[in-house]
């Protein structure tokens, strides 16, 4: 196990470093950067060469990847061309942002296991009845349905039409609650987009249950359970459930770049200030130091979230060795 730990560290390291490099490149060959921009610019010669002096553009390709790797591993993700919430530190203005989108992230993962291994479970063991035609059809139907789309839609029922939840931001306007009465509120403004999230990646998980729960039920450890007298229910979730969970563990790592790219989405629909609101602003903005930080952060959080999947699928089965 200590073998095959380190062996995906290693190769954990040379993804990060590739991103890293891929990172610094690519946003030097996007149009608009500090040079283009300060030509536009009403400032005096004088600042417009301080201002490259001190962004380091007018040196060596190798110098600036230097300063680069240098600046990232010291928490210097660089400073922002514009300001965000009182920060100009592109570190400060990221690290402001995380929480919101880890919190919609997370519970809207947990709604979509939960839900999507339940389905799967009744479907299952209601195969090739109407209730598993009806389940499985929905699941299909909401995996089917754009992000964006399904947020219009509710944003459409439930804020314009019964006007149950606000339609954007994390809190109320105008409002200073403190307390319990904060976290209804946050909650109350989190509902919709974490609903959405949810509900569009339950279809990946039912289907995945599903078919793995019809093969496990035809295990002859299964039947011995029916022999012994154990109820449905409990053979269902104590014994084939947990046996399921191998390849929904796979489903779960590869969707966390796909729940990621839906973020962006649903952020900018519903006003959710984290990191997908941010790269939109940022990407209108051209303010590159932005979203070269959001990349960056983002795609080595997927890459580490994945690292400790496969390390936990080793635990969920012994026998996987290498």
């Amino acid at each position: 196990m200590v073998k095959r730990i380190l062996k995906r560290l290693l190769f954990v390291c040379i993804t990060i470093f590739i991103v890293i490099t891929f990172n610094f490149f690519l946003f030097r060959l996007m149009p608009g950067d500090i040079e283009t921009r300060l030509q536009k610019s009403t400032a005096s010669q004088e600042v417009k060469d301080r201002i490259i002096e001190e962004s380091g553009v007018n040196k060596p390709w190798y110098e600036q990847y230097a300063s680069y790797l240098k600046s990232m591993f010291s928490g210097d993700l660089g400073t922002a061309y514009n300001s965000y919430d009182g920060h100009q530190r592109v570190a400060d203005i990221i690290w402001s942002r995380i929480p919101n989108t880890v919190i919609l992230l997370v519970c809207a993962e947990i709604l979509a296991i939960l839900l999507g291994m339940f389905i799967g479970v009744v479907c299952a063991y209601k195969r090739g009845r109407p209730l598993d035609t009806g389940l499985l059809s929905a699941s299909l139907a909401l995996y089917s349905m754009p992000t964006f789309w399904f947020a219009m839609v509710l944003i459409f029922i439930f804020c314009s039409g019964l006007g149950w939840f606000p339609a954007s931001g994390v809190k109320t306007a105008g409002t200073a609650y403190h307390g319990m009465k904060l976290v209804a509120d946050y909650l109350k403004h989190m509902t919709l987009p974490m609903l959405c999230m949810g509900l569009v990646m339950v279809g990946s998980y039912a289907i995945t249950m599903r078919s793995t729960m019809i093969d496990i039920l035809t295990e002859d450890y299964i039947t011995t359970a029916r022999a012994k007298g154990f109820s449905t229910r409990y053979i269902l979730f104590k014994h084939a459930a947990p046996n399921a969970m191998l390849p929904m563990s796979t489903i779960i790592a590869l969707n966390l770049s796909v729940v990621f790219g839906g973020a962006i989405q649903l952020e900018t629909l519903f006003s959710w200030p984290g990191l997908g609101m941010l790269m939109y602003k940022a990407l209108n903005a051209r303010d590159y130091p932005v979203l070269q930080g959001c990349f960056l952060i983002s795609t080595v959080a997927i890459i580490l979230a994945n690292f400790l999947m496969d390390i936990l699928y080793g635990f969920i089965d012994p026998r996987v060795k290498d």
